[in-house]
């Protein structure tokens, strides 16, 4: 299967798919074939991590579907343990290595591990590799405003994406302005939210939605950031899941919908966003 997905240009003039596919925590010969999957049914942005411990696999996948390394985006992210300049460098080279590919299409910092504060250092290692043409694109994970200002001042490099934790639970209204104003690209961890804790799939603001769109409940929401110019990541092991994931570009939401769905926000942001070394979600 192949789907025309629609695609956004990000700062440094990389295209990426309006919509990708994420891979935590796909692992082993399960990982692979859900990898594999997605390929097949029309993904062209997979989202991978050191920390997800399924570069391998990736890898291994891409090879299986058959699809032209050229015709997919390849991310993966530097841990918080490694932003030192040269083990952020190292990080990349091994990256390269265990994807199996000579060029990686977008490199994240993790996360800015602020007690440990050397992101700097390690986001001007990831300029250093994207000069070097080992990374077309290069961008942050789980930045704040001053985190994000902070790299941009001291080497004069904005960041082409910012992926965050954001779905309806969590809407992220001043980070998603802070990224619009300095022109960088959001991306979306769990978009469909966590499920157990805050279940914005299940509430009556996206089933009424996705009733009167004759859609389900997933796809409101992931249509939800599309409209929003955030890029989702969901992930999912079932083929008929990763197909009904996609189904996201044949309906619009109104704006009173769109309205309904962003109210379902907790104003208290901070019980969101742990830390995406160690959570499960990550």
């Amino acid at each position: 299967m192949t789907t025309d997905i629609p695609t956004h240009t990000l700062n440094d003039g990389t295209v990426l798919p309006q919509i990708g596919f994420g891979t935590y925590p796909l692992r082993g010969v399960e990982g692979v074939e859900a990898i594999t999957s997605a390929l097949q049914t029309g993904y062209r942005l997979i989202d991978s991590a050191v920390s997800y411990e399924n570069e391998h696999e990736v890898g291994e996948a891409l090879v299986r579907s058959e699809i032209p390394r050229s015709e997919v985006l390849l991310t993966t992210k530097i841990p918080g343990r490694f932003h030192e300049h040269q083990l952020a460098v190292q990080s990349v080279e091994d990256s390269l290595r265990r994807l199996g590919t000579d060029y990686l299409d977008l490199v994240l910092i993790h996360w800015p591990n602020p007690s440990v504060d050397r992101y700097v250092e390690a986001w001007q290692a990831l300029v250093d590799v994207q000069e070097r043409g080992l990374v077309r694109s290069i961008g942050v994970s789980n930045f704040t405003e001053a985190h994000l200002e902070r790299v941009i001042e001291r080497t004069g490099i904005t960041p082409a994406v910012n992926q965050i934790e954001l779905h309806p639970a969590f809407p992220q209204v001043e980070m998603r302005a802070v990224n619009e104003r300095l022109g960088i690209r959001t991306e979306s961890w769990s978009p469909l939210g966590r499920a157990k804790q805050d279940g914005p799939v299940a509430s009556e603001a996206v089933l009424s939605a996705a009733e009167a769109h004759g859609v389900e409940p997933a796809q409101v929401v992931l249509r939800w950031h599309v409209q929003l110019g955030s890029i989702p990541l969901p992930k999912s092991a079932s083929p008929e899941r990763q197909r009904s994931n996609l189904g996201v570009f044949g309906f619009e939401l109104s704006e009173d919908e769109m309205a309904a769905i962003t109210a379902l926000g907790r104003p208290d942001g901070r019980l969101f966003g742990a830390d995406p070394d160690t959570h499960e979600e990550m």
